[in-house]
């Protein structure tokens, strides 16, 4: 989504867990462990398994210790409930739970097309499977029903199906940008109410339906702006709280059998040879640090953005940059992870059927001409691409138009910007039948 020119930040802050004390939910020990070995005021340093411990809230003092040997005597928290994600692909003898909220929203822009033609081919866009973006706390209680709904379906069809979720939420979030501020603030409690308001309670729905497979997207954009925007000072503010708060996220989800995968921004934004270095460096650090949980099993790209997967010739906009297009960046992007990171992909094809259309790479913003793009697959051309999908439910706006808007975003204004945008995640019914009448390949 948002971008900035090529650019590198200090290790130091690639590695922020690396200092003389580990904040709460940070590594503090193990064998081979060379960091902290002292916890926060709150939390005390917990060993999970000989190579890993962690400083977990509790009332024990700074001064707690595990040896990086591992030897601590220290036990983990129970584990009670906890579900390891199945191994391999989720993609793999599943088929997709149909977004509720985004059929509605088809069916009903579909009503008011005019051209019967157009109108079917709207129509049948609410059974191609986008994920369902879980970006406030009002999503959850929606969601709950979804499971409930998944669950019933699974029982009466005898099909393994797969829901696919975003989760969007994190404390000053969009911190580069403006059109997606969301409702937790970092200086309102916004750190604590993300665990407590927005990761717990979507845990606790999950262990209700521990028969329903979920594969999630881990906030969108905030990980890419760590790399190359803490010159903001709202991401250089933000930064401590996105990592321990996907931290957080990571580890609970995944002791409940999601399967995640990070947002790891586009082939325009961390693809450049400036920035892949610095990118595998911090998910490296960050699975490491939240102690590699089982659920992680790789990176999301192009997230409601609108690159091809592999572009026929190099875009103009790409200026140069190597990773020209989405495979690129994956194949350029994934020797660096190594065996330090699980290095499998999906990608969001949804509104890439259309190529060319931008004046400058970072234009992100309601793309005019844009075209559904690939429908989701699992035949990806690439064994490091576990899937096609479509991550952004297509005909939702990424941000208004509308100058005097709190959330204005100057980028959709550009001449490269649908005009008359309503306010980010509303329904544009206009962007939307372009979508469907651009489609490449058509529906």
């Amino acid at each position: 989504m948002k971008v900035t020119s090529a650019g590198l930040f200090a290790l130091v802050s690639l590695l922020p867990f690396a200092a003389a004390q580990a904040p709460i939910w940070g590594q503090c020990g193990g064998i081979g462990w060379t960091g902290p070995t002292t916890c926060a005021s709150g939390s005390t340093c917990t060993v999970g398994n000989p190579y890993f411990s962690q400083c977990l809230p509790g009332t024990a003092s700074s001064s707690s210790v595990s040896t990086p040997s591992g030897s601590s005597t220290s036990t983990a928290p129970g584990s009670t409930g906890s579900t390891a994600p199945a191994p391999g692909s989720p993609f793999t003898g599943t088929t997709y739970f149909l977004s509720p909220p985004y059929a509605s929203e088809v069916a009903a822009a579909a009503k008011l097309i005019t051209n019967s033609a157009t109108a079917a081919k709207a129509a049948s866009v609410a059974n191609i499977p986008t994920f369902i973006w879980l970006d406030s706390v009002s999503k959850i209680a929606p969601f709950g029903t979804y499971l409930s709904t998944a669950s019933a379906q699974q029982k009466s069809t005898g099909q393994k199906l797969l829901v696919p979720i975003v989760i969007y939420d994190l404390p000053d979030r969009d911190c580069a940008a403006l059109a997606s501020n969301g409702e937790f603030s970092i200086a309102n409690n916004g750190a604590a109410n993300y665990k407590t308001l927005y990761i717990d309670p979507i845990v606790a729905l999950i262990k209700q339906f521990p028969d329903v497979k979920i594969v999630a997207v881990i906030e969108p954009d905030s990980l890419a702006n760590l790399v190359t925007n803490l010159s903001v000072a709202k991401c250089a503010n933000a930064q401590s709280v996105y990592l321990s708060s996907v931290t957080y996220a990571i580890q609970q989800l995944s002791a409940v059998g999601v399967t995640m995968y990070l947002d790891a921004g586009h082939a325009g934004w961390l693809g450049w040879p400036a920035n892949l270095g610095p990118a595998a460096q911090l998910f490296i650090s960050l699975y490491q640090n939240a102690g590699k949980p089982s659920g992680v099993r790789g990176l999301a790209t192009n997230v409601a953005n609108y690159n091809a997967l592999v572009a026929a010739s190099p875009d103009p906009i790409t200026q140069g940059d190597p990773s020209f297009d989405e495979m690129l960046y994956i194949q350029n992007l994934a020797p660096l992870l190594g065996s330090s990171f699980p290095a499998h992909f999906i990608v969001d094809q949804g509104r890439s059927g259309q190529q060319n259309l931008r004046q400058q790479w970072g234009d992100w913003c309601n793309v005019v001409n844009a075209g559904f793009g690939t429908r989701p697959t699992t035949n990806t051309g690439s064994s490091l691409i576990d899937a096609i999908v479509w991550v952004k439910p297509g005909g939702e706006c990424d941000g208004t138009s509308n100058s005097s808007s709190p959330r204005f975003d100057a980028h959709c204004a550009l001449s490269d910007a649908a005009p008359n945008a309503p306010e980010a995640g509303t329904w544009f019914q206009s962007y939307f039948e372009t979508l469907v009448t651009r489609a490449n390949p058509s529906l």
